[in-house]
C-alpha cells in the first residue's frame, strides 16, 4: 500500500493510488458526487481569480465522513461483519458509520463525548448505531471516547474503526478531491492554485492533499484549524506530530483532536502543503453567516473553518485560482442561527 508520493519509513502507512481507484469505483453510486459551485461575487471582492465552494455538506449523513466510513467497511472480513464494528467520534463519523456499515450488513457501537452535540448524538441512533457516552472531564474528549471503544472491542471482539487513523479511510476521503478535478477540467476551468480544508485528525486534509499531489502539482492544500486545536499545523512546523493541552474551547466540535493521526501526519508531512491557518470563532460565525447569505448555504462551524480562513487570508492568495471545502452541515437550526446573528 504504498506510491510514489512517499517516503522513507511513511512508505506502509500513505494510502496509494491503486488503493484510492478502487475507492473512487466502490462509491460511484453510493456516495453523493457533491456539488462544486462556482462564487463569482466573492472571488471578485477578495481580487480573486476564481472560487468553488465543494458542499460536502450535502454528502449523506451531513459530511465527507461517509466516503472514509462506506470505503472502510468494505473491507471488513465476514467474520468481522458478523461481530459489528465499534468506533469512537465527537458526531459525524458517528452518524456516517452506522449508515456505511448497513450497507455492507454489520452492526455498530459508537463511543460518544457526552457532550457531543445533541443532533449528533440523536441521529446516530437513528442511524441505527448503538451509543455509549463518556465524561472526559478535563482530558481530550477523543482520548477518553478511543479508550472506552478500545475496551470494547477487546471485550467483544469488534473491530475498531479509527475515524481518521487509517489508511482506507484516507482513500475513501480522497475521491471528493478526485470529483474536484474531474468537474474543473469538464467545465475547462484551471485546478486550483489553493485548497483550504479544515485538519482535526487529518483523515480528510490528508485525502485531499494526496489526490491533489497525483493531478495537480502546483497545488497547495491549506490546513485550517480552530485557535487552541492546531495540531495538524503546530506539527507540520515542527517535523513530528505534537500533542497539545486543552487551553480553551471552540466552537468547531468536529475539529478538537489534541494531535494529528499517524497515518494522517504521514501523509501531510510526506507532501508539500499551503501554511496553516488558525481561525478565530468569530471569523468562523461570520464565514457561516457569509455562506449563508452568499447561497443560502448551511454549514456547522467546522464546515464553514475553511471559508473563515480564506476571508481572513485574502489578500495572500490574489488573483488564483481557489477551492474552500465545505466539509459538513450537521447542527441544530437554533444554534445555527444563535451563530449567525
Amino acid at each position: 500500500m504504498t506510491t510514489e508520493h512517499s517516503k522513507g519509513k511513511t512508505k506502509e502507512l500513505i494510502p496509494s493510488y491503486r488503493d484510492i481507484d478502487n475507492a473512487i469505483a466502490a462509491l460511484r453510486g453510493v456516495a453523493v458526487e457533491t456539488p462544486l459551485i462556482e462564487v463569482p461575487e466573492l472571488a471578485n471582492e477578495l481580487k480573486l481569480n476564481s472560487l468553488h465552494f465543494k458542499l460536502e455538506s450535502m454528502q449523506r449523513t451531513g459530511s465527507f465522513k461517509f466516503r472514509g466510513a462506506y470505503w472502510r467497511c468494505m473491507q471488513l472480513r465476514p467474520d468481522e461483519k458478523n461481530n459489528g464494528v465499534v468506533a469512537f467520534s465527537s458526531g459525524n463519523f458517528a452518524q456516517a458509520l452506522p449508515v456505511a456499515a448497513s450497507l455492507v450488513g454489520t452492526s455498530t457501537k459508537i463511543v460518544m463525548p457526552i457532550d457531543a452535540p445533541l443532533l449528533k448524538k440523536k441521529r446516530a441512533e437513528k442511524f441505527g448505531a448503538e451509543i455509549i457516552l463518556t465524561d472526559h472531564g478535563n482530558e481530550g474528549r477523543e482520548v477518553v471516547a478511543e479508550k472506552k471503544a478500545k475496551q470494547i472491542s477487546e471485550q467483544e471482539n469488534r473491530p475498531l474503526l479509527h475515524p481518521f487513523d487509517d489508511s482506507h479511510m484516507i482513500a475513501g476521503n480522497s475521491t471528493a478531491a478526485v470529483e474536484i478535478v474531474e468537474t474543473l477540467k469538464m467545465r475547462n476551468y484551471p485546478l486550483p492554485d489553493h485548497v483550504y480544508c479544515c485538519s482535526g485528525g487529518g483523515g480528510l486534509i490528508s485525502g485531499i492533499a494526496i489526490a491533489f499531489a497525483r493531478y495537480s502539482s502546483k497545488t497547495r492544500v491549506i490546513p485550517v484549524e480552530p485557535e487552541g486545536f492546531d495540531s495538524t499545523g503546530q506539527s507540520l512546523n515542527t517535523g513530528k506530530a505534537t500533542t497539545l493541552q486543552i487551553t480553551k474551547n471552540s466552537i468547531c466540535d468536529a475539529l478538537q483532536a489534541l494531535k494529528p493521526g499517524k497515518v494522517p501526519f504521514a501523509c501531510l508531512s510526506s507532501l508539500n502543503m499551503g501554511r496553516p491557518i488558525v481561525v478565530l470563532d468569530n471569523q468562523v460565525r461570520e464565514a457561516m453567516s457569509l455562506a449563508y447569505e452568499l447561497r443560502r448555504i448551511i454549514l456547522e462551524p467546522a464546515g464553514a473553518a475553511p471559508l473563515a480562513a480564506l476571508i481572513n487570508n485574502a489578500n495572500l492568495v490574489r488573483n488564483k485560482d481557489i477551492v474552500v471545502i465545505a466539509s459538513g452541515a450537521n447542527i441544530q437550526p437554533q444554534d445555527f442561527v444563535s451563530h449567525i446573528r
